[in-house]
C-alpha cells in the first residue's frame, strides 16, 4: 500500500475542504482530485491508500483513493482524476514543508488518524472554545 500526500491550496481547515468538496461533488460527480501526472504506482495505491493533505502547512486530513482514471479538465485538456472517498479521516497533525505537485507518502511514514491517537489528558481543563479551535485544528 502506497499514499500520496498533496498540498490543499486555499483552504483554511478541514470545515472548508469540506464544504467546497461537498459542493463539488454535487456539482460535478464524483468526487475526484485532478492531477496532470497519473501515479505510475497506481496498483500499490489502490490497495487501500489514501491522499493525505497538507492543509496550512500541516498535514491535518485523509481520504482513501478509491479509483484513478482518465479525465478531462472543463477546458478539454485530458488529465488523471483520483477519485476519493468522501469521508475526511483527522490526523495526527504533522507539520509539511511545502512541495509542488502530489508526493508519494509510505504507509509507515503517515500520521496516524486522529481516532487512533487515544484520548488528550487534562482536555477537560481547557475552556470548550480553545477545545473547538484545537478540533477544528484536528490538533485534539
Amino acid at each position: 500500500m502506497l499514499h500520496i500526500a498533496k498540498l490543499a491550496v486555499g483552504v483554511r481547515d478541514i470545515d472548508e475542504m469540506r464544504a467546497w468538496q461537498t459542493e463539488r461533488a454535487r456539482v460535478d460527480p464524483p468526487l475526484r482530485h485532478r492531477t496532470r501526472n497519473a501515479p505510475r504506482r497506481r496498483e500499490d495505491v489502490l490497495a487501500g491508500g489514501s491522499i493525505y493533505w497538507v492543509v496550512s502547512g500541516t498535514m491535518l486530513v485523509r481520504q482513501r483513493v478509491l479509483d484513478i482514471v482518465e479525465d478531462t479538465r472543463p477546458d478539454g485538456t485530458g488529465c488523471t482524476a483520483l477519485v476519493l472517498d468522501a469521508e475526511l479521516v483527522p490526523l495526527v497533525g504533522r507539520v509539511t514543508k511545502a512541495f509542488q505537485g502530489w508526493r508519494y507518502l509510505k504507509a509507515e511514514d503517515a500520521p496516524a488518524d486522529m481516532r487512533d491517537a487515544g484520548p488528550v489528558l487534562g482536555l477537560g481543563d481547557l475552556p470548550p472554545e480553545l477545545q473547538r479551535e484545537l478540533r477544528a485544528l484536528c490538533l485534539i
